[in-house]
């Protein structure tokens, strides 16, 4: 790092940038309802590297550049602090969509509008449901689903006026108690674990490298030697021409495209060995190459080999004769959860959630007794507050969302237990995405069906089982977009950054409006088309599923079979050799996070774009090791560049005709 960096670094972050970030990140959860649903364009905020933040980020980036080399009295902002507004985008733009909006109103009102004399909904559900945890008016439900008449032709502002907001208060100011304390605890989370993650164990974070690398060319004034960077501009290059091809041949169905999903189903039998692999997809995304080139090879390598090993196993068992119903599941939540095998993930997720207790055992040890005034505070802090008062906040946080439960009328046993298991599990999915560089991700199992295995259906019966099922879909399932994993990252950002206080109120104030911009943005997309008329077929079939299944607990409870227990030791087996022999053999070349994906509906699609660019990292180091790294990164860098400067540049064409292509996965 250059004299000029660093001294960029200690410079105080001006209240300029967590301004803009705001207002961008407000912007972004007001468009991205409409761009993702209503126009089905590339998602504007998906996954977690998502597409507007670091588009906007690279333009800005250039117009910073370009007013510095007018004059440099003109340079607005430095690199650093675009880092800090691209993290305030990337924090809203989980909220407004995946991450909450996007089945939010769904979640809230399926249980009436989807009532029938077939699913006797009316008469299992509706008495166990808070009267004030959904709006109860039938009308304004209806309208919800119909689109106010006449919506079509009102003004936005219009359109809000005839929203029956009198209906809809005291369910959405219900539901934020419940929202803000999760984000709450989560804040705290972070906050008393950055210190073992970031200074610790010295954790890479794939998915900075890319902003920061841009960020740190701009404060050295090599902006332009970035750009021009015959490595970088080739990597540019692959991704411009394909999603060039292929955005016109949407357009102009004459142009062939190039494919970019090859289906491997054909060619596998559908029995014998390979019997896992008959619904094989093989995807292509340049961006997830560069990412994977630039994690870990351990990390890398472990993701494909697990994924394939998985499907493996299926055939293994199909050879020795085993065929498992899918009746042994029992009632199950999660969100790709197919087949009993899937269960290894409840024992693996509880045995690498120790061993990361584990690993953090003395910094934990010094911060209980530092919180219980056994200890004097450390001398130095580089945390955004005080860890004593995240120790507090986390229980005290944790302590509230169990009285929210409690008093809308679950066990208070239950209610501990589930919101141990959100956060257990959330912990879990932070590491596994920071640490790993996955963009996409989502889980395989939920919470609650870990729960549903260790302790049975009882544990959710009645109220409480309804009450779990709407909370976990609404903050702890969908992790595709979750708020926790952007909270680590920002926390690097951050890192030494002053002034802490304006960077992390600006930060709680991004979550607090953004989530408000969120979900009215998603209310007046809603009544001004109706949910029957937009592209929600993925929220409206998740959703339904989660109300169908704790309508089985309740009227119909089926426990979890034999081979669930089986299989969940064998997970936790497999975990427990595998995190010893990753912490106790320095040669041992798998890493454990790799199992976490093995059936993740994520690693479906990004198995092979790991497997190339842990191929290319792998040739690179051993036969041109370190120097030439250093210079082959750069085209990785410009493949990621180049799929987000074609996902925004498409995305923006796709808002005035109406059609648009896809250039990432939603």
């Amino acid at each position: 790092m250059s004299e000029n960096s660093t001294a960029r670094d200690a410079l105080p972050i001006r209240f300029r940038a967590p301004l803009l970030g705001l207002v961008m990140a407000i912007g972004i959860c007001a468009i991205t309802p409409f761009n993702n649903i209503y126009l089905q364009a590339t998602p504007l905020g998906g996954g977690h590297f998502p597409l507007a933040p670091f588009f906007v980020f690279l333009l800005l980036s250039l117009l910073v550049y370009l007013l510095g080399k007018i004059h440099s009295s003109l340079q607005i902002l430095t690199g650093v602090e675009l880092l800090i507004v691209w993290m305030q985008m990337v924090i809203g733009s989980g909220i407004a969509y995946t991450g909450l909006a996007r089945t939010f109103l769904i979640n809230l009102t399926a249980p009436y509008h989807y009532a029938t004399l077939g699913n006797r909904w009316q008469q299992t559900l509706h008495p166990l449901l808070p009267p004030a945890l959904s709006p109860t008016d039938p009308e304004s439900i209806e309208l919800l689903y119909t689109g106010i008449p006449g919506g079509r032709g009102m003004g936005w502002f219009e359109l809000a006026g005839q929203i029956p907001w009198v209906d809809w208060l005291k369910p959405l100011l219900l539901w934020s108690v419940f929202i803000f304390l999760s984000y709450g605890v989560m804040i705290c989370l972070v906050n008393l674990i950055s210190r073992q993650w970031i200074h610790n164990e010295r954790m890479n974070f794939p998915l900075l490298k890319v902003p920061q690398t841009i960020s740190s060319a701009l404060d050295n004034n090599e902006f332009g030697a970035l750009f021009f960077n015959k490595f970088l501009i080739a990597g540019i290059s692959l991704p411009v021409f394909l999603h060039l091809i292929n955005g016109l041949s949407v357009y102009y169905p004459t142009i062939p495209p190039i494919p970019t999903l090859l289906l491997a189903a054909p060619y596998i039998a559908e029995s014998g060995l390979l019997v896992g692999f008959s619904k094989l997809k093989l995807y292509f995304y340049p961006a997830f190459i560069g990412f994977a080139f630039l994690t870990s090879r351990q990390i890398s390598f472990s993701f494909w080999f697990f994924f394939l090993i998985g499907g493996l196993f299926f055939g293994v068992l199909n050879l020795l004769g085993y065929s498992i119903p899918q009746s042994e599941l029992g009632i199950t939540f999660g969100p790709t959860l197919t087949r009993p095998e899937e269960m290894q993930m409840i024992g693996a997720y509880g045995v690498f959630f120790l061993f990361l207790v584990w690993l953090a055992r003395h910094h934990l040890l010094t911060v209980t007794k530092q919180s219980f005034l056994l200890m004097p505070p450390s001398a130095v802090r580089s945390e955004w507050f005080d860890v004593r008062l995240s120790f507090w906040g986390l229980f005290l946080g944790g302590a509230g969302i169990i009285a929210w439960y409690v008093w809308l009328g679950m066990n208070v046993v239950t209610a501990g237990l589930l919101v141990g298991a959100f956060f257990m599990i959330s912990l879990v999915a932070a590491r596994i995405i920071c640490q790993g560089g996955l963009a996409y991700f989502t889980l395989t199992a939920a919470p609650m069906d870990g729960l549903i295995a260790l302790f049975g259906t009882k544990l959710f019966a009645g109220t409480g089982g309804l009450l779990a099922g709407m909370s976990q879909k609404a903050l702890f399932v969908d992790l595709r977009e979750s708020l926790m994993p952007s909270l680590v990252h920002g926390r690097s950002i951050h890192q030494n950054r002053q002034p802490a206080f304006i960077l992390f109120g600006s930060l709680v104030l991004t979550i607090l409006l953004s989530t408000v911009a969120s979900v009215v943005a998603m209310m007046l997309l809603c009544y001004r088309f109706g949910i029957r008329e937009l592209q929600l077929e993925w929220a409206n079939r998740t959703t339904l599923a989660v109300f169908e299944n704790i309508n089985r607990l309740i009227s119909a409870p089926v426990e979890s079979g034999t081979w669930v227990f089986i299989f969940a030791l064998i997970g936790a087996l497999i975990m427990l050799v595998l995190v010893v022999c990753y912490h106790r053999l320095y040669w041992w070349p798998i890493h454990p996070i790799g199992y976490l994906t093995a059936y993740s509906s994520a690693m479906r699609i990004l198995w092979v774009s790991f497997f190339i660019g842990w191929a290319c990292n792998a040739l690179c180091m051993r036969y041109g090791g370190i120097h030439l790294f250093r210079k082959l990164q750069f085209f990785f860098i410009g493949l990621i560049i180049g799929d987000f400067l074609m996902g925004g540049g498409w995305a923006i064409v796709g808002l005035y005709t109406g059609t648009s292509y896809k250039v990432l996965p939603d």
